[in-house]
């Protein structure tokens, strides 16, 4: 006598913890590009400032023996800070920068002359690495901004009907009879819930498209390489 026995295919076995960790990839990329988002001011205002404080003072002082240390100190700083965008670019993307071209046998064998010491000054690339710290700077204002509108006021509106009550009321009953002219604290409850709503449901791709746009300006000025 034979007996038949049927083997289930594993799929569906396999399907729920497949799903499950595509889902927690997709968090860790979220929490990722936010990271990198709010980071990216407190970045960018000291390669700003380092930038065109150094430049301003290094290109007003070249008459005097400083004017060039100067500079290649500045191109020397604003290096390492874009080699830190460049890591957090390829931390968030999972895509590195392309790798900066090798200096010549030449340059390298005189690295410890005078000429070697202020080199940067003679690297585009760095010169590359100054125009993106002037130049990222609004970027990431802007970003860091909406990130956090997105994220902090859509808890914010989300919850507005707990912390309503604590809002002065002169006039009017919220911003919904402000904009809508519609009065009374349901309506504007809802109305503010119904906005932090919107902001959580989008906040994922918005936040994916302020990283792209972020993270694409150092694509175009930036290479991997070492300091």
């Amino acid at each position: 006598m034979t007996t038949t026995t049927n083997v289930q295919p594993a799929s569906h076995s396999l399907s729920a913890p497949v799903a499950m960790a595509d889902g927690s990839r997709r968090r860790g990329r979220f929490g990722r590009e936010v990271g990198y988002l709010l980071s990216g001011l407190p970045l960018g205002i000291a390669a700003f400032t380092l930038a065109v404080t150094g430049f301003a003072l290094g290109v007003s002082t070249l008459v005097l023996v400083i004017g060039l240390p100067v500079l290649a100190g500045t191109l020397s700083m604003t290096r390492y800070l874009a080699r830190v965008e460049a890591d957090h670019i390829a931390a968030v993307t999972g895509c590195p920068l392309p790798v900066r071209a090798e200096r010549s046998a030449p340059e390298k064998e005189g690295s410890g002359s005078r000429g070697g010491r202020w080199k940067a000054v003679r690297d585009p690339q760095a010169w590359r690495e100054l125009v993106h710290a002037v130049l990222a700077f609004p970027v990431r204002v802007v970003t860091f901004s909406l990130t956090l509108t997105w994220l902090v006021g859509g808890l914010g509106e989300l919850t507005y009907g707990l912390w309503s009550w604590s809002i002065p009321r002169g006039g009017h009953d919220g911003l919904a009879d402000l904009a809508f002219g519609v009065t009374g604290r349901g309506a504007d409850i809802a109305f503010n819930t119904a906005v932090g709503v919107f902001l959580l449901a989008t906040s994922v791709p918005v936040v994916r498209g302020l990283t792209v746009m972020q993270a694409s300006l150092g694509r175009v000025l930036l290479r991997r390489g070492e300091l």
